[in-house]
């Protein structure tokens, strides 16, 4: 999220979480102040490799409930965050080695299986979720990468697979965006009508 009436218009759809993302590279790197938000919905900050002092000084100026770190972090830097939800964030491809994730198993809260891309997060690819058949972990996880309206027949044929089991949320965003920072609130509506039914 980056403008202003954008975050209240989408505040308005009651989402779980509602992500600010503080890395200067990203198009979407937020640098305003986040308009008054019911409690129940979760503010995230989004890190990509800042240090411990700076994500400590985000989640007091903008009073976050959780961090989604996309970064190198390691099992000890998200030891160090304490009293904010810590989701680390992993790259997918058919590369990927599920064993490099038990080391962060005790230390983060969720996990988030986004796309391996060019980009830290915010490709619109989606990857192969078969591959979280590989995932052998209890640890509940996002799933992230490139979801949009046009995955609505592939989700619902994940919701049904033994490898959605510790599926705890979905996270989306460009392919729901008209420009970056900005949310299509139709898109999303649709979107939410989706998840009722399925």
């Amino acid at each position: 999220m980056k403008y202003n009436e954008n975050i209240q218009a989408v505040a308005k759809l009651q989402p779980d979480y509602l992500g600010f993302i503080f890395y200067d590279k990203s198009k979407r790197d937020f640098k305003g102040t986040v308009p008054p938000l019911p409690k129940s919905i979760k503010k995230t900050g989004v890190f990509v490799d800042s240090s411990l002092e700076e994500v400590i000084e985000r989640i007091n100026e903008y009073d976050l409930y959780a961090v989604q770190l996309h970064g190198n972090e390691s099992p000890e830097f998200c030891k160090s965050i304490s009293n904010v939800e810590v989701i680390k964030v992993f790259s997918i491809d058919e590369t990927f080695d599920f064993d490099q994730l038990e080391p962060y198993e005790n230390v983060c809260d969720y996990f988030l299986f986004d796309t391996k891309g060019k980009e830290k997060g915010g490709n619109g690819v989606v990857f192969d979720w078969q591959l979280l058949k590989n995932y052998s972990l209890k640890k509940p996880y996002f799933l992230s990468g490139g979801i949009g309206l046009e995955e609505k027949e592939s989700l619902i044929s994940f919701s049904i697979g033994e490898e959605s089991k510790y599926c705890y949320a979905l996270d989306v965003n460009s392919k729901f965006e008209i420009e970056p920072g900005l949310k299509d609130i139709e898109k999303l509506i649709e979107f939410n009508k989706i998840l009722e039914k399925g």
